[in-house]
């Protein structure tokens, strides 16, 4: 089969890309606005794009209010503020991420209206989902427009504050263990990922094989 963007509708456009591009992390960022009310919602158009300093991206849409486009909460707070989270659920959170993907009213709070315990942040003011094992305090980089016409705000954020739950920590790895994390995901329609088995492949060496000198001498020979 073949869809050419030119010619297919957005909303086919948007359920291909949703369903292709998987699996994809979800960022569930907690953010206030200027009264200092708090909000809670996914998204799953977000991944991480520098390390110096470190960055991540999410995308932010637009939801229609009374016929008029509008910037969804998380976005207009993000604007007024300059600042977010990005909490990362683990499976044990698929069922909450989902009931935090509905349209409330703005200024109406998910954290408050599910009961979910939050952490006070160190360097910003939006608080931490308290059961994530990972958050990422952020301030606000950069904000780029996409879509033509402009509906879409990528978010670059600069991560400020890693907080890891000392018991994802692999000395062996340096890192987080993603199967202790056992992060949730987007894939497309209803449906949500998890991690599964993880696949651990040493990156080759290509001087130390000969790899290279192999594929000189090939184009040497043509």
């Amino acid at each position: 089969m073949r869809f050419d963007s030119a010619t297919i509708s957005p909303k086919d456009a948007y359920a291909l890309l949703i369903s292709t591009i998987v699996p994809r992390p979800i960022a569930w960022v907690t953010t206030l606005d200027a009264q200092g009310r708090s909000n809670l919602a996914p998204f799953s158009f977000f991944t991480g794009v520098a390390s110096r300093p470190p960055l991540l991206c999410l995308s932010v849409g637009q939801r229609r209010v009374d016929g008029a486009m509008q910037p969804k909460d998380t976005l207009a707070n993000i604007q007024a503020t300059g600042e977010f989270v990005v909490n990362i659920p683990s499976v044990i959170h698929a069922e909450a991420v989902n009931q935090s993907a509905t349209e409330l009213p703005p200024g109406t709070s998910e954290l408050e209206a599910m009961q979910l315990p939050t952490l006070p942040s160190v360097y910003i003011k939006p608080p931490r989902v308290a059961s994530c094992k990972v958050q990422l305090e952020c301030k606000l980089d950069q904000l780029v427009w996409l879509g033509k016409p402009a509906m879409q705000a990528l978010v670059i954020g600069e991560i400020v504050c890693f907080h890891v739950d000392d018991a994802l920590w692999s000395e062996t790895l340096g890192g987080v263990d993603p199967l202790a994390l056992d992060p949730l995901s987007r894939l497309g329609g209803k449906a949500f990922g998890t991690t599964g088995q993880a696949i651990a492949l040493e990156r080759p060496d290509w001087l130390a094989s000969g790899f290279s000198a192999h594929i000189a001498r090939d184009k040497a020979s043509k």
